[in-house]
């Protein structure tokens, strides 16, 4: 069956049960002469007269009669499966899939995952926990997480997740048979624990800024890795100096288990981004995630983190590649 098949069915009804063409033109919203071309035209594709017609009625024709019989049951239940999406589309429900990297789970995610399940029980979650940049449409995503810097420029995005720098790290035994560097140029001196991104395969570079002064450094080192996770393990047990982020080590720096290095040098990084295809089409489901992301920015001491992020939100309303890619 061609598409151009169905064209006029719902004009057909519409003067079958008004029983003339002007009635069913104010009940359509169209020109009488809209509708009489549009009867026409779906009598020619079907090569029968669906309609007698005087001056003074119009009804059915018996073949007439037997195609409103048929079309008439199909086509409500073509419309009430219309609404009844519609509907849907206007509700949090379904399965609401995430492309997230580590950082983005802890950081972004987890500190209010308890509350929004809570607050949404129609809503499943799917999150894919993966560092290297994907394409969310062709891997059937409603949405991303990704640092600001690595999301494409014709996504939607909004800043999400707390505000970021860089750090360098190392632990006190590294310190205690190394002398710590005073100044970024004196790293290429030191055992640096590198970190391979996985998208594009490079060896980070570590950036540096004070006032004027910028430095991007290809370090080297003895190990390579492709976990952020991974490198602040390797660092606290004195295999060398990392460079993360501020997000990863509060509790091991706090507690004198890694020493925070060169700290006025150390930049800020783009902030993680929740991105997705298309403003005009936001499922209900993506809708009420964004509003409860936009309430932790926007209200930070709703939110308890620690080595166990917890979740306290209020309301329900509305690194870079060092740590990911």
């Amino acid at each position: 069956m061609r598409q151009d098949h169905l064209d006029g069915l719902i004009t057909f009804i519409a003067v079958a049960e008004e029983k003339g063409f002007s009635t069913a033109a104010i009940r359509l919203g169209v020109s009488p002469s809209a509708v009489s071309q549009s009867i026409r035209n779906l009598e020619q594709r079907l090569g029968m007269v669906l309609f007698n017609r005087t001056t003074r009625s119009v009804s059915l024709t018996e073949i007439g009669q037997r195609f409103l019989a048929r079309v008439q049951p199909a086509l409500a239940q073509l419309t009430s499966a219309s609404e009844e999406l519609g509907r849907e589309a206007e509700l949090p429900t379904g399965l609401l899939r995430l492309s997230v990297p580590r950082a983005g789970y802890r950081l972004v995610l987890q500190p209010i995952l308890r509350r929004f399940m809570r607050a949404y029980p129609q809503i499943n979650l799917e999150i894919r926990v993966e560092n290297g940049l994907v394409d969310i449409v062709s891997q059937g995503c409603d949405a991303g997480i990704r640092f600001g810097d690595a999301v494409e420029k014709d996504m939607v995005a909004l800043a999400v997740g707390p505000a970021l720098k860089a750090q360098v790290i190392a632990s006190p035994e590294y310190l205690a048979r190394h002398a710590a560097p005073q100044h970024p140029r004196e790293l290429l001196t030191h055992d640096c624990l590198t970190l391979r991104h996985e998208s594009s395969g490079q060896i980070e570079r570590w950036s540096f800024a004070r006032a004027d002064e910028r430095h991007d450094l290809n370090v080297k080192g003895r190990l390579v890795l492709n976990d952020s996770q991974i490198l602040v393990s390797a660092a606290r047990d004195g295999l060398g100096i990392a460079y993360v982020t501020s997000a990863e080590t509060p509790s091991w720096v706090d507690d004198g288990k890694l020493v925070s290095l060169l700290e006025d040098w150390c930049p800020a990084f783009a902030p993680l981004q929740l991105y997705y295809p298309d403003r005009r089409r936001v499922p209900a489901k993506l809708r009420v995630l964004i509003g409860f992301l936009r309430t932790a920015r926007e209200n930070p001491s709703m939110l308890v983190h620690g080595r166990n992020t917890r979740h306290c939100m209020a309301t329900e309303s509305g690194k870079k590649a060092a740590l990911i890619e």
